[in-house]
């Protein structure tokens, strides 16, 4: 039996973040890799977007919304603050994550911060090391992004 090579490709998927304003879409691209034809695993927690981490399986509508057909391992933490966060703070909670085998990514400017950490780490584990950071930075607050815990803020 041959395996399709499409399935295995790197790829990138459009969510829907919200709305702006004015009322159009606002979306957040992804990285993800197709494992069948309407199937996408995400390869990358997302900073926008709600009710996903990197290692779930979706499907996606035209629109962008989508469904979670398998959760994956991984929790999504988001955080953003009332300024940018400072490369040593960022350095600083990414070696904190890491204890825990995991990510923090920002975008260059640090406007935000996703940290992408195993279920496994456990939720005592995650909250101590997030809200060590977020009180050593005068304004940020984080929240998880996905699963049964999406949108709580913390």
């Amino acid at each position: 039996m041959m395996s399709d090579p499409q399935l295995s490709t790197g790829t990138h998927i459009r969510l829907l973040a919200g709305h702006a304003a004015a009322g159009q879409p606002v979306f957040e691209v992804l990285p993800a890799r197709l494992v069948q034809s309407d199937l996408f695993e995400l390869m990358g927690s997302p900073g926008m977007v709600l009710g996903c981490a990197a290692g779930d399986v979706l499907r996606i509508a035209d629109d962008g919304q989508f469904e979670v057909v398998e959760q994956g391992a991984n929790w999504c933490i988001q955080a953003a603050g009332l300024a940018h966060v400072s490369p040593e703070s960022f350095a600083a909670l990414r070696d904190a994550v890491g204890e825990l085998a995991g990510m923090a990514e920002a975008p260059a400017d640090l406007r935000f911060v996703v940290v992408t950490v195993g279920r496994a780490a456990g939720l005592p584990a995650i909250e101590r090391v997030m809200d060590t950071w977020a009180a050593g930075n005068n304004g940020a607050e984080w929240w998880f992004g996905n699963g049964d815990r999406a949108a709580s803020s913390v």
